[in-house]
């Protein structure tokens, strides 16, 4: 296995030396204007463009999209703030137990195989998106 990421044998080069680069801005414009207009970004927008487009793994997509959300929730926040959108006691509350979740949930990641990995996070997606349509 690629140890940067990237799926063996995909036979992906860029066309362009450019190609990789401007498609990572383009995945992290979409993932800061979903950040800003949901409050979502990194799981169900770098995620899967890092898989998609430039065939990473699912464990270094995520990886690679928990270290993009340090930015732009950061900024994030700060923005909502100025509009007075935060509530930093919640966000608190809600962060602090967070980090025993990541640590729990990368643990389990890396002894799931790859596949099903992937059927996770399609059936969360699923069923997000059923929750909010039958809202």
């Amino acid at each position: 296995m690629a140890t940067d990421g990237m799926r063996p044998a995909t036979g992906w080069t860029p066309r362009r030396p450019l190609d990789r680069p401007l498609k990572l801005m383009a995945i992290g414009t979409a993932a800061g204007l979903f950040s800003g207009l949901f409050g979502v970004g990194g799981g169900t927008v770098i995620v899967p463009l890092l898989v998609l487009w430039l065939g990473y793994d699912e464990r270094a997509a995520t990886g690679t999209s928990l270290a993009a959300i340090v930015f732009i929730a950061g900024f994030a926040a700060a923005t909502q703030g100025l509009y007075g959108n935060v509530r930093v006691l919640d966000g608190v509350l809600i962060g602090v137990p967070a980090v025993g979740g990541v640590l729990l949930g990368t643990r389990l990641q890396q002894r799931l195989p790859t596949r099903s990995i992937s059927l996770l996070f399609a059936a969360v997606l699923v069923a997000s998106a059923v929750e909010l349509v039958l809202r």
